[in-house]
């Protein structure tokens, strides 16, 4: 059966989810969570529904709520010979994705409300994941932000410095304060490629072109980073606005933005799980698979990183998911594009990292980090009702998650378009065995299959009516 064209459900079947580990807002406890229509209606001790109720024991695995990369290139339009919805939310759920939000630099770049609607109108019948957009700043009209329709993006994307995908560059300071001063009178959450675009350009002129892989990180340094963290910190200041610093890469940066958070800034930061596992030394040795912008740094900077996540100081783990086909990435150094797939492997990569990193750990302390990078604080930061959390009300998306099996990524277990990964030949540590949007199995790991393609745009509206529902008077009770 060919799944891309399987017509959607009604509605999801009643349904009982089982285990000894489930993570919820109160811990990782054992209980059975009641599913109707989409939707956890209840987490019960004893499993209270009839005998012809279908189940799903999860054993032994963690029950996780559906995860939520805010940080994806699907591709779509315009770029879709190296990825679109269809390949893209394949990775997704298959690294226990849910929910995704997509970036603006498509063709067209998506920076109007119709921009965004145009964009959405792909989804249905292609997607196995629910999404939300981030509307790309149009620096001809950086005061739009004030106005923008919560139902059509609540966040924008801001591009500090180019690359060879950034469909618009906004390094002007004006501009720039124009931006800042609307997102925070339109209550717009600012996401940004924090990277000064002049100095880049400097240096650029100065050095001229990387001359090899093992150059790159010395022709993109982290000056121009460390310059324009200090840039928003200034303007966040001025302006009292909502901002994230997207793939943050170097050890001063999350010192600058620990210190803004403790003078009571609304600053946040995201990091990658690329910054997360390779080192500059890898790009030396894998070249174009992990040339990044901003640039995988040294070692001493992915150890800060670490020393985030292990004190809760970064807000939301992203994959950057952004793929090029191989002859793009096998460009010489200064014309392959910066990027590289990773949706799929997000969570197992920082899951592996972490039992790595700390083994003597508790697992389940372990488990519950992962979840709140991976998927609470994630739906708070950008507003999604209904997602990140196991609790009654909340949309069904579940995880059940194998923490122990080791096993090893290969070119078969990819599903992202362009067909490669910078962690091929990995052993990783734990696996997604099963992945669940809205009550539905969209990725079996047993059986190698995919469930519907009924995925949606979600905006406040249905956001808001799917996380305030009544629950049915026919549901099981705590």
């Amino acid at each position: 059966m060919d799944l891309t064209s399987a017509p959607a459900p009604a509605a999801a079947p009643d349904l009982v989810v089982s285990g000894t580990r489930l993570v919820t807002p109160d811990g990782v406890r054992p209980g059975h969570l009641h599913i109707h229509a989409g939707r956890i209606t209840a987490l019960t001790a004893t499993d209270t529904a009839p005998p012809a109720t279908p189940r799903i024991h999860a054993a032994g695995a963690y029950v996780l709520p559906g995860l939520i990369d805010t940080h994806v290139h699907f591709r779509t339009p315009g770029l879709t010979h190296k990825e679109d919805w269809e390949h893209g939310s394949r990775a997704a759920v298959r690294g226990g994705v849910t929910c995704v939000m997509d970036m603006p630099n498509t063709l067209p770049p998506t920076l109007t409300p119709d921009d965004v609607l145009a964009k959405a109108a792909h989804l249905p019948g292609h997607s196995l994941v629910d999404a939300r957009f981030h509307i790309g700043l149009d620096p001809r009209r950086p005061h739009a932000l004030a106005t923008l329709d919560p139902a059509i993006a609540t966040s924008a994307k801001i591009f500090m410095a180019g690359h060879h995908t950034a469909p618009t560059v906004v390094d002007d300071p004006a501009v720039l304060d124009t931006a800042f001063a609307a997102a925070a009178a339109g209550d717009v959450q600012l996401v940004l490629h924090a990277e000064d675009g002049r100095l880049n350009t400097l240096l650029d002129h100065w050095q001229g072109d990387p001359p090899a892989y093992g150059d790159y990180e010395r022709h993109r340094p982290r000056t121009a980073s460390i310059v324009a963290v200090a840039r928003v910190i200034d303007l966040v200041r001025r302006h009292g606005t909502r901002a994230h610093i997207l793939h943050l890469s170097s050890a001063e940066e999350a010192d600058l933005v620990c210190a803004a958070q403790a003078a009571g800034l609304p600053l946040t930061f995201e990091v990658t799980g690329h910054h997360l596992s390779f080192t500059d030394t890898d790009t030396q040795r894998l070249g174009a698979r992990t040339r990044l912008s901003p640039s995988i740094r040294a070692q001493r900077d992915q150890d800060r990183l670490w020393h985030a996540l292990a004190q809760g100081q970064l807000t939301t783990l992203g994959s950057d998911h952004a793929p090029h086909t191989t002859a793009e990435k096998t460009r010489l150094p200064a014309a392959a594009p910066p990027g590289l797939p990773g949706v799929q492997e997000l969570a197992t990569a920082v899951w592996t990292g972490m039992r790595r990193r700390w083994p003597d750990e508790d697992p389940d302390t372990a488990i519950t980090r992962l979840v709140r990078h991976l998927a609470t604080r994630p739906a708070d930061l950008f507003r999604l009702p209904g997602k990140g959390r196991l609790a009654p009300g909340a949309d069904a998306d579940l995880v059940l998650f194998d923490p122990h099996t080791p096993w090893m990524l290969t070119a078969a277990d990819i599903a992202s378009k362009c067909g490669w990964s910078a962690y091929e030949g990995w052993t990783f540590t734990g696996r997604v065995l099963r992945t669940l949007r809205a009550g539905h199995t969209v990725y079996d790991a047993a059986t190698q299959t995919y469930g519907p393609y009924t995925g949606r745009f979600l905006t406040p509206t249905t956001l808001l009516a799917r996380a305030t529902a009544t629950v049915p008077a026919t549901a099981p009770r705590p």
